[in-house]
């Protein structure tokens, strides 16, 4: 087995949408460094990213029932709905720049405009979606936000859920037709097409084997070409690991002392997924309902509209499975090897706290197909078992570490740990994930590059008007950049009716 050495500036390993993101910026800000990027699959967006893979909600917080929650005083905390917005907003806007320079074409492949609506049967749930309508729309992100409980309404909105429904209990939704579709697997390998004609080296069929730090602080990068069983060496000041599910194995070879103490439970999905496409047709929005107690965030039920390969979809879930895998291509031992003597307690802490997890994901596991189609029915009454099929999701690996509120805390967002020194970042975790993948990659440019960031700053505000602002505290600002960005993306308001 024979071994190269090179250098390069920058090196990116993970071909989703978080690597196409950070290179993307990159190729902006500082065209001229050398970037390579290695994944182990054979094409970009393969795992995370893919669009079979993940909810391509295009998660700006506008139907996620759990991005808000209830206080002890009966008012609603809604500052977790209008952060993930705020960072969604920053995606649509660096998107929009992207288009306008020519850089990726054609929107529409990749984002669509589809209604977002909350679902909610029984009485404290009704009152809790009115009292939570309220809070949002005194906000200017939310404030196209309606709500209903007349069923001849609920008709319009959402025939297929009212189709046959027989109960008498209340039921009542909120809907907002600014949401999208997004497609982060087509994006994904929109940009990297857009990285590999900018001259960035982008290598498949290359297994990131280890890390190291060298003497001089860079970082020393050890790849299997799978194709040809050769073992590369490759050094670069900056790393960054994007790797989905197997970030965290790369994360812990660096050593770096931010490594220590975090752990992974990994989480699969599955999604029932409609054949019949006359059904298809008679459903156009996406709506999410509430979390079972014990189910963690993204287990979240909803009937989501997609758009993949230009064919509407039609998909149920999700249903929580579980592996010990961390990659949907990853290896069995991956939960196993990923527990250190540094985490082992953070680990077992853990365990022990999420006890209503276990017991969830073990009901999960063990659901028929006639169990997973009764739970689509509390959706869709008269579906039919024959109407759907199973598709197995990706995988997901949330982040355990100590906080103040104690050892082994499992989260639920997504992370970015890096080096004090800034010469390493990693990502980890879960939704939103992909939807804020621009707001993270700034962050992770804030955090690795302060000194560069002054330089930076004037053209990171061309691709991102709003950059250091908050949206929902300019109004003005936020309505000019909504309907520029519906404009350029292909959003505008005449698309976004649909029955």
């Amino acid at each position: 087995m024979s071994s190269t050495q090179t250098r390069t500036d920058v090196i990116l390993i993970g071909a989703g949408i978080m690597s196409a993101t950070l290179g993307s910026l990159f190729k902006e800000l500082v065209p001229e460094w050398n970037i390579k990027v290695f994944e182990k699959l054979d094409a970009a967006g393969e795992e995370s990213s893919n669009e079979w893979n993940n909810a391509g909600t295009g998660h700006a917080a506008l139907c996620e029932l759990n991005y808000t929650t209830e206080n002890a005083d009966g008012t609603i905390d809604i500052s977790k709905a209008v952060n993930v917005n705020e960072q969604f907003q920053i995606s649509r806007q660096f998107w929009t720049h992207l288009v306008n320079r020519g850089l990726i074409e054609n929107p529409s492949a990749f984002i669509r405009s589809i209604p977002h609506m909350s679902m909610v049967q029984g009485e404290a749930n009704v009152d809790f979606l009115k009292r939570r309508l309220e809070a949002l729309t005194n906000n200017p992100l939310f404030e196209e936000m309606i709500f209903s409980d007349d069923p001849s309404q609920l008709e319009e909105w959402f025939p297929l859920i009212m189709d046959g429904r027989t109960s008498d209990e209340p039921i009542a939704a909120t809907k907002i037709d600014s949401g999208t579709d997004v497609n982060f697997g087509a994006l994904t390998r929109m940009l990297f097409d857009h990285l590999t004609s900018n001259e960035v080296e982008v290598n498949y069929g290359h297994s990131v084997e280890d890390v190291k730090r060298l003497d001089n602080g860079h970082w020393e990068v050890k790849v299997k070409d799978v194709s040809r069983n050769t073992i590369e060496t490759h050094t670069a000041p900056f790393l960054f690991i994007g790797g989905g599910g197997g970030s965290l194995s790369l994360l812990q070879k660096t050593g770096i002392p931010e490594s220590k103490q975090i752990g992974g439970f990994p989480v699969s999905g599955l999604f029932l997924v409609c054949k019949n496409r006359e059904v298809i047709e008679k459903h156009h929005a996406k709506v999410y309902g509430k979390a079972k107690v014990g189910a963690p965030p993204m287990s979240v039920p909803h009937l989501d509209t997609r758009f993949i390969d230009g064919r509407k979809e039609l998909l149920f879930g999700p249903f929580a499975g579980f592996t010990p895998k961390f990659l949907k291509t990853g290896s069995n031992l991956d939960l196993i090897r990923s527990v250190k003597p540094n985490n082992v307690i953070t680990m077992l802490a853990a365990g022990a706290k999420e006890m209503p997890l276990t017991k969830y994901l073990i009901e999960q596991v063990l659901l028929s197909h006639d169990k997973r189609m009764d739970e689509l029915r509390e959706f869709i009454p008269n579906a039919k078992n024959e109407d759907w099929e199973i598709v197995v999701a990706g995988q997901r690996v949330q982040v355990i570490k100590d906080t103040p509120q104690g050892k082994g805390t499992l989260q639920f967002g997504t992370e970015v740990v890096s080096a004090e020194d800034g010469s390493v970042a990693a990502l980890l975790g879960a939704s939103p994930g992909a939807s804020t993948a621009v707001h993270v990659m700034l962050k992770v440019l804030e955090q690795c590059f302060p000194q560069q960031m002054p330089e930076w700053e004037g053209k990171i505000k061309e691709m991102v008007p709003s950059y250091g602002l908050k949206l929902s505290d300019h109004p003005d600002l936020f309505k000019s950049i909504h309907e520029s960005t519906a404009v350029t993306l292909g959003l505008e308001e005449k698309d976004m009716v649909h029955n």
